[in-house]
């Protein structure tokens, strides 16, 4: 039977439909009778530590943006109600190629499921992953993933400083839309989202960024993917050699190893931000300068004491701990010379004490050296803390991705 033949105008529409799907939610083959699939393992390809934000609102959507690191199969999402004092209700969330703004590329959006139901219910303290989602994601996508929160009260969950805008329609459902007409308010908060994972081929794994704003990356230019977990991602993806393909970023501005204050500390928040992400093989620790500049600062062997239970913590999962010494931090407020002599004892155990599976030397790499207490001016944002952009990409130049691994 001869079939109508459509328009050209409609030909064209559909061919820039495929081309939409294609570039990063490919839908699968019609076809089955294709061989049985290759085996592949669950790997993060995004993360966003939780913390405690602003109060819950019910009845609004949120358009969390964010940019894949590992390509692969079968996206869940993981919606996290961590610091909840009640439950949240979902309503239908999606997850689509972002376009412009809170525009999605037509054709890209689908709907995402909870054993099998449009919504899911989260307790407190609880979070939830979605069903996998078929088809495939590419790396370096830059995604939406958006999600009608139904029913909320208390305190909302997610992250903070995003350096990433994304977006929030203040009233009704609009999960399902491509359009961002309806997303009239910005913010850098990711609200509920925690984690991106997908299957990749089998051997893939992850490396998490654990640490503070340096990880975080404070003071890097926003919506443009210049935190130095950034740069590593993409480091990881060209080097054929590495099988980390998989990058989190769990960084919290303000956190401290010992001591909550900026978001629960490292040893509280270790299990559920770092040790929980699938495909786990390598954690990258940048923690202490805020525990440094604390009144009263910890001593050097309280500090390492901590670094010894996260590295004994870490082992006990089955990852490696790559240890990367604390930055120089001269000309910052806080700065003091007592506070420098620890910073000195600290990285000497990073650098010396074999205690790390392999270390990386961000002090070298960004400091002075003709005034190695203080940050190169090149690589300086201005406030002798946080490196800018440039100072970002050295530092992730400074990682061997051959030290990423270790034989556990």
């Amino acid at each position: 039977m001869n079939r109508p033949e459509l328009p050209r105008r409609s030909r064209r529409t559909l061919a820039v439909l495929a081309l939409a799907l294609s570039t990063a939610l490919a839908l699968p083959a019609a076809s089955t009778a294709a061989g049985p699939a290759a085996p592949t393992t669950t790997v993060v390809t995004w993360g966003a530590s939780a913390d405690r934000l602003d109060a819950s609102v019910p009845d609004r959507t949120h358009r969390v943006v964010l940019r894949t690191s590992a390509g692969g199969s079968a996206l869940r999402v993981r919606l996290s109600n961590a610091f909840g004092t009640e439950p949240v209700t979902f309503g239908r969330a999606y997850v689509g190629l972002r376009d412009t703004g809170a525009a999605l590329v037509p054709g890209t959006n689908r709907p995402l499921t909870f054993r099998g139901a449009a919504s899911v219910t989260v307790p407190p303290g609880g979070s939830v992953y979605s069903d996998p989602l078929r088809g495939t994601v590419r790396p370096q996508a830059d995604l939406a993933v958006s999600v009608y929160v139904r029913a909320a009260s208390g305190t909302a969950t997610g992250h903070r400083m995003g350096l990433q805008t994304s977006y929030i329609a203040p009233a009704g459902e609009h999960a399902a839309e491509e359009s961002g007409t309806a997303y009239t308010q910005q913010t850098s908060f990711r609200y509920y989202l925690d984690a991106v994972v997908v299957d990749a081929p089998r051997g893939t794994g992850a490396v998490v960024a654990f640490g503070d704003s340096i990880t975080d990356g404070a003071v890097t230019t926003a919506d443009t993917n210049r935190r130095w977990p950034d740069f590593l991602a993409r480091r990881l993806l060209a080097d054929r050699r590495t099988p980390l393909k998989g990058v989190a970023n769990e960084g919290i501005s303000g956190n401290k190893v010992l001591s909550d204050g900026a978001g629960e500390s490292a040893l509280k928040r270790l299990d559920r931000d770092v040790l929980s992400q699938r495909g786990l093989r390598t954690v990258l620790l940048l923690e202490g300068v805020n525990d440094l500049k604390a009144t009263p600062a910890p001593t050097a062997a309280q500090l390492i004491a901590g670094y010894q239970e996260i590295i004994r913590r870490t082992h006990a999962a089955g990852a490696c701990v790559v240890g990367a010494t604390v930055l120089p931090y001269e000309g910052w407020r806080e700065w003091n010379e007592g506070g420098e002599a620890i910073r000195q004892e600290v990285n000497a155990f990073i650098r010396n004490s074999g205690a790390f599976d392999a270390v990386v030397d961000f002090d070298a790499a960004v400091q002075d050296p003709a005034a190695p207490r203080r940050m190169l001016p090149a690589y300086d944002s201005g406030d002798h803390l946080h490196p800018n952009d440039a100072g970002m990409e050295v530092m992730a130049g400074a990682v061997d991705p051959r030290a990423l691994r270790c034989a556990r």
